[in-house]
């Protein structure tokens, strides 16, 4: 009897042990669960986190510069001269000649490309390619108005043009510091490719990054004096069109103006070359003030120093340039260098070839003072010259002979 009645109290000891246990348990697990997930909020919240990603620079910049990136469509005649058909008979190609002279047809070429508006008073730069032997030209903004433009000038050396529309509450364009860019930055090329073909005006976007920076390009068959120095290389894809649009920095900040690009097949290739702002501020300010960008005048040309020409002028080496042609009342002359001075430095800039002695007078403007290092009978000589504007006489001159305009 004991020991049953110790079996039942056990046993019910035990069952309230284990209920107790077994709520110790529930009420832990329920302390250290997680919450279930709220839906609506969670939604929101990766929205919220997709807005700002899609906010990047690159976004924040288009938005900046795009409104003030326009179209510019110019209307120009090209003259076709259309003769006989022609045979393998030279006598009767005479003939043909003879009593079926060649024509003239005079035709109209519509083309387009690219511009940005630098100030409110309606002034825009684009390529001089662009706008050349235009007989009109209208602007289109990325809003819809539409303004005849006029020619202001153009710089031969670097294919910058400006021309000028009367607008009101235009959008203008914040210019950056070129002299600032680093290599593998980002950059970002907006134009108008191929113009409005598909009735929109808003302006295109591609982003690459800063390629080099200082570039030289020598280019056969162009109007622009063929050589382009310090051009910035990027791969932001510069399509037809682009040309004559802005070239900006992930602040927003226009850094170049897209030029040109390297392709066999028309299209981009991912070498594209934009002319540096700080370039293009001045010739927009010669431009401005004169019509034209005033050539600079130095009066001297110079030649390569070879092992020949050292071994004849018992010269230490073959750095430098030599003096080969002063122009008479030159700034050369007046400082008092002779024909046969070899120049080593130019502003303290070591100058081992012509190509230092370009790169050295690149971005030199009248009216600057340069200081030149010579060598002379053995000696080192310092003349200081003060740059003159080169008359039109002497600047065509040295555009038919090919003479380099080193000064």
């Amino acid at each position: 009897m004991a020991r049953a009645i110790f079996l039942l109290l056990f046993c019910f000891v035990a069952g309230i042990a284990a209920t107790v246990g077994f709520l110790f348990v529930r009420s832990a697990s329920v302390d250290v669960a997680e919450p279930e997930p709220v839906i609506g909020s969670t939604v929101i919240e990766n929205s919220r986190a997709l807005d700002d990603s899609r906010g990047s620079a690159i976004v924040e910049a288009a938005k900046r510069v795009s409104p003030s990136v326009v179209t510019v469509s110019v209307l120009k005649t090209r003259v076709v001269r259309q003769g006989p058909p022609q045979n393998q008979s030279e006598l009767f190609n005479r003939f043909l000649r003879d009593f079926f002279p060649s024509q003239q047809r005079r035709t109209e070429a519509p083309s387009m490309g690219s511009g940005l508006i630098i100030n409110a008073d309606g002034y825009i730069v684009t390529n001089g390619h662009v706008v050349d032997g235009a007989e009109f030209i209208e602007v289109v903004l990325s809003d819809g108005r539409r303004y005849d433009a006029e020619f202001v000038g153009r710089d031969l050396t670097s294919d910058i043009s400006v021309i000028r529309i009367n607008g009101e509450d235009l959008p203008v364009a914040e210019l950056g510091d070129s002299d600032d860019l680093q290599i593998g930055e980002w950059a970002i090329a907006i134009g108008n490719p191929y113009g409005y073909l598909l009735n929109n005006t808003q302006p295109s976007v591609t982003a690459g990054v800063i390629s080099a920076l200082k570039r030289d390009i020598h280019l056969e068959g162009t109007a622009s004096g063929s050589n382009y120095r310090d051009m910035i290389q990027t791969d932001a894809a510069i399509n037809p069109g682009n040309s004559g649009g802005p070239l900006v920095n992930s602040n927003g900040e226009v850094v170049g103006i897209n030029t040109f690009i390297f392709t066999q097949s028309g299209g981009s290739l991912g070498i594209g070359f934009a002319t540096p702002i700080n370039h293009t501020k001045r010739v927009v300010e010669e431009v401005i003030q004169y019509g034209h960008v005033r050539q600079v005048w130095v009066g001297l040309r110079v030649v390569d120093v070879t092992a020949r020409i050292q071994n004849m002028l018992d010269l230490p080496s073959t750095d430098g340039v030599i003096i080969s042609f002063i122009d008479a009342g030159s700034p050369a002359e007046e400082s008092g260098i002779e024909m046969g001075d070899v120049i080593l430095t130019i502003d303290g800039a070591t100058i081992t070839g012509i190509e230092q002695a370009q790169r050295a007078l690149h971005g030199v403007q009248v009216g600057d003072r340069l200081r030149f290092g010579v060598l002379r009978d053995g000696q080192i000589k310092e003349f200081e010259l003060r740059t003159k504007e080169m008359a039109t006489r002497r600047r065509g001159s040295a555009r038919q002979t090919g003479t380099p305009q080193d000064g």
